[in-house]
This record gives structure tokens, sequence and C-alpha cells, in this order.
């Protein structure tokens, strides 16, 4: 798809993935995600703020939207950018060979390009992990006709980070830097560590407050 995700219907998007065609694929599903989980966050906040029993929470509450808007935005751009890098590594590898200069230059290329389908993927993990603090919080300070939306959007928070991790993986077992290699692999060590542990706090509190 030549147009950006953010201008496409989502039935189109939709026949695209599921299409020959290798863009959208995983990366940009992993962003995807995040971002509709960033969009049910900024919406619990638009149904809780204004609300006099959370008059006290307000402010914060308000802090949360602004926060939970960037990243939906952040999302949206790396689910675009996932399918450009792609495309970029695409047309790296159909470059020639013919001459050892020729060889030399191709794989510098894909080199640098499967860097930055590593790092793409890594920020999407990056962005929707910064979510979970936000929905810890809005369960303890919603309406509860729509907390269960914060439970779904914390479990969305873990499939992105899961499903990102796996882009990034996969391009760095094709990267020669062990040292980038190494640096990244930390990173995401450090999203991934108790992931499970903080979304399940967050879906219990959110089964509590649904039978409360």
């Amino acid at each position: 798809m030549s147009e950006s995700l953010m201008q496409q219907p989502l039935g189109a998007i939709l026949d695209a993935l599921a299409s020959r065609a290798p863009t959208p694929g995983g990366g940009s599903v992993a962003a995807l995600t995040g971002a509709m989980a960033a969009g049910l966050v900024s919406m619990v906040c638009e149904l809780t703020i204004g609300k006099p029993q959370f008059a006290e929470v307000e402010n914060e509450l308000r802090a949360i939207h602004a926060q939970a808007e960037q990243l939906r935005a952040e999302l949206q751009r790396l689910a675009d950018e996932d399918i450009a890098v792609f495309n970029r590594l695409a047309a790296a590898y159909k470059l020639p060979r013919t001459t050892e200069a020729d060889a030399a230059t191709r794989k510098a290329a894909i080199q640098q390009i499967t860097r930055l389908a590593a790092e793409v993927p890594l920020r999407t993990a990056q962005a929707a992990a910064a979510l979970l603090p936000l929905c810890t919080t809005l369960a303890n300070n919603c309406a509860r006709l729509v907390v269960s939306d914060v439970g779904v959007a914390a479990l969305l928070v873990r499939a992105t980070v899961q499903s990102a991790a796996l882009n990034v993986e996969i391009n760095l077992a094709a990267l020669e830097d062990q040292i980038f290699v190494r640096e990244t692999r930390a990173q995401l060590q450090d999203l991934l560590i108790g992931l499970g542990d903080e979304v399940d706090g967050i879906v219990t509190i959110v089964r509590g407050r649904m039978v409360g």
C-alpha cells in the first residue's frame, strides 16, 4: 500500500493484510494494535472527565488523555514507517551484485536498513509499554461502565509489545553488528520482563471494579 494506512478504509487495510502483498505485515499490525489501545485509553478519559465524582483527579485524567494521544499518534506513524522500511529493505535486496564492489554496496545497504527494520518495532514496543502506567491509574479512576475498556487496552498493549518483539528479533538475526544486537536485545528484555504481571494486575483491578 503506497498511501498512509491512516488514509485507508479499515476494509481496505484488512484486504491488503490478507492478500499476497508483503505489506502491511506483522510490524504494522503490532503498531496499529498499540494505537487502538491508546485510542481506548483516550476514549475512557473522554467519558470520565467532567463527571463530578472524578473532579479530584480531573487534572490527572487530562494528563493521561494528552499522553495517550501522543502515543497514539506515534504508533500510527510507526505503522506507516514499518511499511516504508520494509520497502527500502526489499529494494536493497534487489541491488546488483555482479561485481565485488556491487556486492559490497548491496550488503552494506541491507545491513543498514535491517538495523532500521529492528529499530522501528522496538520503538513500537516502547510506545505501547508506556501506556500501561496510564491504564493502571485509569482503571482505578474511571466510570465503572467503561472500566472493561481499560482492561482491553492493557491486553492489547501486551499483544503489541510481544508482537513487536518478534519483529525486532527476526531482524536482529540478520545483523552482523553484535554490539547493536546485544544492546537492542537488552532493551527488549527490559520491556518484556514483568509485562505479563503488570497487565494481569490491571485486569485484576478491572475485574474487581466490574463486580463491585
